[in-house]
């Protein structure tokens, strides 16, 4: 079972190998989390999004991370060509988790899929992707972060 930490706050600011993005399955950087990654990683990053999208929901892709303070970013599908659902958070996690083992990662961070545009609520969210990470392999160290206080408390109970 992978090791799981919670952390609050802003996801741009881990320090690891990658982090994941609340993609939408364009790959079109724009509000939230995918903003964020925008504005602090640089326009490199949507670059590369565009010579890869559109991908599938449920699908991860990966890019490297401009300036942010990690190797990569794990683009995870959550809606776009249909909504977010308990399932694209479960497909996208999954595809994600993969991608980080595929690559060899050891430190990998989430945001919670598809609470924010989305609108899903976080603590089904939560109990959903950590269903998931549980499944990755024990030398993958996981971080889930929730942005506000209230969510990172959310996915401590869900732990």
């Amino acid at each position: 079972m992978a090791r799981i930490r919670v952390a609050e706050g802003d996801i741009t600011e881990f320090q690891g190998d990658a982090i994941v993005n609340a993609a939408n399955n364009w790959l079109k950087l724009g509000s939230g989390v995918a903003g964020a990654i925008l504005r602090k990683g640089g326009a490199s990053i949507q670059e590369a999004c565009d010579r890869i999208g559109p991908i599938r929901v449920g699908e991860a892709a990966v890019t490297e991370a401009g300036r942010l303070p990690v190797r990569y970013v794990i683009h995870a599908a959550v809606l776009g060509d249909m909504p977010a659902s308990l399932e694209t958070v479960r497909q996208a996690t999954r595809s994600a988790l993969a991608k980080a083992v595929e690559l060899g990662l050891k430190t990998l961070a989430f945001p919670l899929l598809g609470t924010g545009v989305g609108g899903l609520p976080v603590e089904a969210v939560a109990r959903v992707m950590l269903e998931e990470i549980k499944q990755a392999p024990d030398t993958l160290e996981v971080t889930l972060y929730g942005y506000r206080r209230e969510d990172a408390e959310a996915i401590r109970r869900a732990l």
